[in-house]
């Protein structure tokens, strides 16, 4: 199946029973990529596993991202068609001040860590995860270290003359 042809099959189907829902739909580096709206995402997820054409069955990777606009944090789904060979990336984005989401571990088991991952590193809360806990950084930690929220220069030093940089 051609990558244009899958867009168009999966944006039918979504469009269908999603209406409303389904923010963008483009074909970006010969991959099929979907923006859903966070409220609906995890029914959107549940129904390309079990739709029977689709049967995007296996979950490659999640993870977290960053924007510099107004939704901010998001989150990334990497969707597989093992059978077929077929993949799809599903983003969905929400504001920073609300970064809560549903669990995916109820479809995918091995969603387990890839969220535990994404709170530990962006703060995403992932609703009804069952032990959703930091994995990787210290608990002592009160942030999160790939939110962009820190200034990306240090201002304490003084050993930079910013006349080399052109300042």
């Amino acid at each position: 199946m051609e990558k244009t042809e899958l867009l168009e099959l999966i944006k039918s189907k979504l469009n269908e029973k999603f209406s409303g829902h389904v923010e963008s739909a483009e074909l970006l580096y010969d991959f099929p990529v979907f923006v859903i709206s966070h409220d609906k995402i995890h029914e959107v997820l549940s129904f390309l596993k079990s739709d029977a054409e689709l049967n995007f069955h296996f979950l490659t990777d999640l993870t977290g991202i960053q924007t510099p606009d107004e939704k901010h944090l998001g989150v990334v789904y990497h969707l597989h068609n093992l059978p077929k060979n077929l993949r799809v990336r599903v983003k969905t984005f929400f504001s920073i001040q609300h970064p809560e989401i549903p669990t995916v571990t109820d479809l995918w088991l091995g969603a387990n860590w890839m969220e535990r991952e994404t709170f530990d590193f962006y703060g995403v809360k992932f609703i009804g995860h069952p032990n959703l806990k930091r994995i990787l950084n210290m608990d002592e930690m009160d942030y999160h270290p790939l939110r962009k929220e820190y200034p990306l220069e240090d201002q304490t030093r003084d050993d930079k003359d910013d006349r080399m940089f052109g300042r």
